[in-house]
């Protein structure tokens, strides 16, 4: 994905080039070998200051639209393996959180969600947290005001995703078939145009890590 991204690239192309390489892989895990599947249901984004999620798509499997990337553009290639069906659900015991950026005014009538939402702003504003930075700037008993947040669309819940219990989505450089939670390569790429680059390469943050989400 990442040698495909280049300024009037585009998403779809990415998204077929990324399944063709992911999919020709397969790992061993208790003596039984697996075709690693792409997951459908997540993919790469946009992202803008403070807006982890702008709004284009990057797919990891063939289809989808065919927007081009454009130059000072930054996205997020990310690519998603599985050893089951290729599709995950939200698991249970959310902890991570973040701000809606598109939030207008909500009128919020519950004293503790008010400053609850004022510790996010000062803290995090639109950046994603978990409980336990809630936790480390003080906050105590948030729970149902934090609830209430997300019940009002002012606060995105970001739950755990899960495969099915046989299955593993191993990071992509040390399979795994310890636990069957998301984990994903993760590289930023920055649509830029050069006179000493060629039309159709790219500018990348130097390196890339996996995370587990």
């Amino acid at each position: 994905g990442i040698k495909c991204a280049g300024i009037d690239a585009r998403l779809n192309e990415i998204g077929e080039a990324i399944q063709e390489v992911m999919e020709s892989y397969e790992v061993e895990l208790d003596g039984k070998t697996f075709q690693v599947k792409c997951i459908r249901n997540l993919n790469g984004h946009s992202i803008e200051p403070y807006k982890i999620h702008a709004g284009k798509t990057v797919p990891i499997i063939k289809g989808g639209e065919a927007i081009k990337m454009e130059e000072g553009e930054f996205y997020a290639i990310e690519t998603f393996g599985s050893t089951g069906k290729g599709l995950v659900h939200d698991d249970v015991d959310c902890s991570h959180y973040m701000k809606n950026f598109d939030i207008g005014h909500v009128p919020i009538r519950i004293n503790r969600a008010k400053g609850l939402l004022n510790t996010i702003n000062r803290n995090h504003g639109t950046l994603a947290f978990c409980k336990r930075w809630l936790e480390r700037a003080g906050e105590t008993k948030y729970l149902l005001a934090l609830k209430h947040l997300c019940d009002l669309g002012i606060v995105n819940d970001y739950p755990p995703l899960a495969t099915r219990r046989a299955a593993s989505r191993p990071r992509w450089s040390t399979p795994s078939s310890s636990a069957p939670r998301a984990k994903r390569s993760y590289h930023v790429a920055r649509i830029t145009r050069s006179r000493d680059r060629k039309p159709g390469s790219r500018d990348t943050t130097p390196g890339s890590r996996d995370l587990d989400s």
